[in-house]
């Protein structure tokens, strides 16, 4: 196959043919009429005037946890907490071969959904590194399927776990390709502080990205995206930096955000929300009124700073469900965020494409472009909207020219 036509494109009117050859799009036309059904269809897609867009984004996920919820105990109180104690039990029992065969499992799941880029947190409080050793196995031997980011996450912490600093520095040298952190969780404040600082120092020293969970509890009083931006706004990282979750900003006091994102503004970071998994985890404390858990998303947004949707965990200690659709995900945070407004629903996708993208720092490689990859989800629906509505699907996903998912709709016929 080297050509798909009736394709609609999103902030593009009409119908459109795509063309590409050793792999990259070598032309996009625009149609003046629907061309009539391909009489080769090995050779050419027909999308049928649906929309078709770059790949999905996968920006944050715990492939190295992924399906072990319940081994060797569940979560009962569905508490973030509790989660890293019970992670922490089955770290005990991962090999890795384990920790290989799960991950793969859940890429295809991903993929069967048309994620083609994901960045994955591995956690490196591990003195043998076992999690992250198999992961970057992974991450050569999936490459026919997705792009995989690995962030080396310390999970216990860097200042409060033994031989932490030491550990990150060791999975950046074995090639790690993003710096992340968990300052909140780290035992006082004065070592979260400084937990930033080293990973920054880190990220900065090795080129590499950086992606953090940061402040992710219901305490308005944990403030360390504070620390973050301000870190990132004097070294001028703001392009390569990510604070994942923020879920404490949905506690904070107007006028403190009012500051705060005066100085988010200024740094230019990245922010990843994950809304299924904050509104299990967070709130846990609350009777009520019981918060949702979930960072300002639409303040975000509306500020111009690039925030987008992720699904964090798929059955895992912090998050029992999940089957890697990203446009579930995208369901329900608009809903949780309140942004089903009309301009919210023209360019939802937004939220798994694009600024995903941009969080990635995928630049070049991602967007339907002549000289970029040929990589192309053809979708359910016609538009953003519409595709949200029916709540859509990815019907087919092409990497570097070839067909690398194909889905078949039910019919559904009414007496």
């Amino acid at each position: 196959m080297n050509q798909l036509i009736n394709a609609r494109l999103r902030g593009r009117s009409g119908l459109f043919s795509l063309r590409w050859a050793d792999g990259l799009i070598s032309a996009i036309t625009a149609q003046t009429d629907t061309l009539p059904a391909p009489e080769i269809t090995n050779a050419t897609l027909d999308a049928g005037g649906k929309l078709v867009i770059p790949p999905l984004v996968e920006p944050h996920i715990h492939l190295d946890a992924a399906l072990t919820a319940g081994e060797p105990h569940w979560n009962l109180s569905g508490t973030l907490f509790e989660g890293i104690e019970r992670w922490a039990e089955r770290k005990t029992l991962v090999t890795h071969e384990d920790t290989k065969s799960r991950a793969h499992h859940t890429i295809r799941l991903l993929a069967a959904h048309g994620i083609q880029h994901v960045r994955t947190h591995v956690d490196v409080t591990d003195p043998g590194l076992g999690a992250l050793k198999a992961m970057l196995e992974v991450r050569d031997e999936a490459r026919a399927l997705i792009d995989l980011q690995i962030v080396a996450f310390p999970q216990e912490g860097i200042e409060s776990f033994a031989n932490g600093r030491a550990l990150m520095t060791e999975a950046v040298a074995l090639g790690a390709d993003v710096v992340g952190g968990i300052p909140h969780f780290e035992n006082t404040r004065d070592q979260g502080v400084s937990s930033v600082h080293f990973l920054m120092d880190l990220a900065e020293r090795h080129n590499r990205l950086v992606d953090v969970h940061c402040d992710e509890t219901d305490d308005p009083n944990s403030r360390f995206l504070e620390v973050l931006a301000e870190v990132t706004r004097v070294h001028g990282m703001g392009a390569r930096v990510t604070a994942s979750h923020t879920t404490a900003m949905g506690s904070y006091d107007n006028a403190y955000c009012s500051k705060l994102f005066r100085l988010l503004k200024q740094a230019g970071l990245s922010f990843i929300s994950c809304p299924t998994e904050s509104i299990h985890l967070q709130g846990r404390f609350d009777s009520y009124p019981k918060r949702r858990g979930l960072t300002r998303v639409p303040e975000l947004d509306r500020a111009d700073l690039n925030v987008c949707f992720a699904q964090d965990s798929i059955v895992d200690p912090w998050y029992p469900l999940g089957n890697g659709n990203i446009l579930r995900i995208l369901d329900a945070g608009l809903h949780i965020c309140h942004m089903l407004g009309f301009d919210d629903l023209q360019r939802c996708l937004d939220f798994v494409t694009d600024h995903s993208a941009q969080a990635m720092a995928l630049d070049e490689g991602y967007g339907i472009e002549v000289g970029r990859p040929a990589n192309l989800v053809l979708l359910s629906a016609e538009s953003d909207y519409e595709l949200l509505r029916t709540q859509g699907h990815a019907l087919v996903s092409i990497r570097h020219g070839k067909v690398i998912m194909r889905r078949t709709m039910g019919e559904v016929v009414l007496a």
